[in-house]
């Protein structure tokens, strides 16, 4: 265990705070509830950015940016919508030396600033869809704070698009739900439930949200990302409207969707040890290190120096550690540092034409030989995303648990942390109910796939409607 992080089994926010500040992902900032992204932190958000982009522009999506500013008068034109975000807007009133004469809030997200734009540029069914992704930092004014999970300005993406018809756009809402499923499965490696927000946890405004949920390693869950049905609402509310191809007039249907800095803190407490951080390959900053072993001795340096150069050249993101830390030291800095593969040069391998990769998941030594230096190296970047995906997908289904009873629920809610899989009537008050005596365990998801547990709720008796995933959340 590296020194000075806490052991996960003996304090998790405490492991969880010290591996992030350890592993130099990010650092405090004099305004509470904002946070420094460190190099290597930003690094890690640019590769996922990177891989999201890319997934959402070969659906069609184009960039764009809002103004980080809304006019009071713009935000209230969706009730619905400033309710659910008014306890967390913060506010300018004043600009320069002047008293403004209208507030302005500091985005918490933008859907009432692509309204206004969506009104101005659609006029007719040609004009639609419009597929829009916005880059952006966002302000909500977090009362309790953590590093990555909840902080009162974050990162993220927010994906809002028009549609001529309501089928289009519902099936645009579980696309990109799709997207994020698979982005979490492959470049992630973190398997999650996926499935339907109840009504009284859908997002504000919408008709239908949709949840990625996955378990972090001590059974609690993590919103991974969601992605809303709106129907015609804003439309309706800000007058947006186009010619359909029957020469009506018509309002566009709505969707966004959207994903945020959070997900790093899903990685560090879905794959992280006592020993630090256990990064996905395909996010990690450095996918292989190369530490020279013994590298005072003629020809370790060039050596290593050539490995470097045919890894860099077969695509992987290598780093080269020459400095004159002891090989123990960089051991255990980058283990902390979660780098997937550490490749070992020194005098006796290089007479053996080999070289030692070891694995950061199992901690395996494999001896290869250089021949097949990039294939090897490539082929235990594959194994160690798998392994995290096996174990994760292992530690999920450990920690879930059906309950049939009340009495079932209420003791698994004390005694067994992670997901609680029960039938629910369908009434906001069983969920109160449950949520108050269990001391914080919410509705997740309706999941896609249910299983039939029983004929009645799990709460109050009366006939069930659905099966619920229940958990407590980040």
């Amino acid at each position: 265990m590296v020194e000075q992080i806490t052991s996960m089994d003996v304090d998790f926010a405490q492991w969880y705070t010290d591996v992030v500040k350890k592993a130099e992902l990010m650092d405090y900032s004099s305004v509470k509830g904002c946070m420094i992204f460190r190099p290597y932190g930003y690094a890690i958000w640019e590769n996922i950015q990177r891989d999201l982009d890319a997934r959402f522009k070969a659906c069609g999506h184009e960039n764009v940016y809002m103004p980080m500013f809304i006019p009071e008068s713009l935000l209230t034109k969706e009730k619905d919508h400033v309710e659910g975000f008014a306890p967390e807007c913060a506010w300018v009133t004043v600009g320069g030396e002047n008293k403004l004469t209208e507030r302005l809030a500091v985005r918490p997200t933008s859907e009432t600033l692509f309204c206004e734009h969506f009104r101005n540029v659609i006029q007719s069914y040609r004009d639609l869809p419009k597929l829009y992704n916005q880059w952006c930092s966002v302000v909500r004014w977090e009362k309790t704070t953590r590093p990555f999970l909840r902080t009162s300005e974050f990162l993220w993406q927010e994906g809002h698009t028009m549609h001529e018809t309501e089928e289009e756009a519902r099936e645009e809402t579980l696309r990109m739900l799709k997207v994020y499923e698979d982005f979490y499965l492959e470049s992630l490696a973190i398997p999650a439930v996926t499935g339907q927000k109840t009504p009284k946890e859908k997002f504000a405004g919408a008709e239908a949200t949709y949840t990625i949920e996955p378990m972090m390693h001590n059974g609690v869950a993590l919103q991974g990302g969601t992605s809303h049905y709106f129907g015609d609402g804003f439309a309706k509310a800000f007058d947006i409207t186009f010619t359909g191809r029957d020469n009506q007039v018509r309002y566009p249907h709505q969707t966004s969707w959207g994903v945020s800095t959070r997900m790093i803190g899903a990685i560090i407490m879905t794959h992280g040890d006592d020993s630090g951080l256990i990064l996905p390959p395909a996010i990690a900053p450095i996918q292989a290190v190369i530490i020279p072993i013994a590298q005072h001795k003629e020809g370790v340096l060039d050596k290593a120096g050539e490995l470097y150069d045919r890894l860099k050249a077969a695509g992987l993101r290598v780093k080269l550690d020459d400095s004159d830390q002891s090989s123990g030291w960089k051991f255990s800095q980058y283990e902390m540092k979660g780098v997937p593969v550490r490749l070992e040069i020194g005098p006796k391998d290089m007479e053996n034409n080999s070289c030692v990769l070891v694995s950061r998941v199992t901690r395996e030594k494999k001896f290869v030989s250089l021949d097949n230096l990039e294939t090897e190296v490539k082929a235990m970047l594959a194994q160690v995303h798998d392994e995290l995906v096996a174990r994760a997908q292992k530690n999920r289904e450990e920690k879930t648990n059906d309950a049939h009873t009340r009495e079932e629920f209420l003791d698994i809610a004390e005694n067994k942390p992670g997901f609680i899989r029960a039938m629910w009537c369908g009434d906001a008050a069983c969920e109160d109910q449950l949520k108050d005596e269990t001391g914080g365990v919410k509705s997740r998801c309706i999941p896609f796939v249910e299983d039939h547990l029983s004929d009645v709720c799990v709460c109050c008796g009366k006939p069930a409607k659905h099966m619920v995933v229940w958990g407590r959340q980040y």
